[in-house]
């Protein structure tokens, strides 16, 4: 699969995704500071998944009805940059193929996914 990991997510999280043979862009490592709006656009352009722990994406696709390849939030305050890079393989790896197209939340010990109209 392919993802785009947003800078506020800790490196810990593309660097998990890559061992496990993902193909991962990084915006902490790209262009840091990038606007949300750019963000998206690349991930539309490379056709990825956006990583974010940025909830001000689920208003863009909500809301403002911007297209996606797929978002997942990482919504795991206080835990570890290691416990989130496992969680989050765990993840892709038990539903990534629901993943595409939808906007996941994957929280400590639970994950919701919803398909964005």
């Amino acid at each position: 699969m392919r993802f785009l990991c947003d800078e506020g997510v800790e490196r810990q999280v593309p660097g998990q995704l890559r061992a496990g043979g993902h193909k991962v862009w990084y915006v902490a490592e790209m262009n840091p500071g990038l606007p949300d709006t750019q963000v998206l656009s690349l991930c539309r352009l490379h056709e990825a998944i956006l990583i974010t722990a940025d909830k001000d994406f689920g208003e863009m696709v909500f809301r403002r009805g911007e297209s996606h390849h797929g978002i997942v939030l990482l919504r795991m305050p206080g835990a570890s940059p290691d416990a989130k890079a496992r969680a989050l393989t765990a993840f892709v790896t038990e539903h990534g193929a629901r993943i595409p197209g939808a906007f996941s939340v994957v929280e400590p010990g639970r994950w919701r996914i919803r398909k964005a109209t």
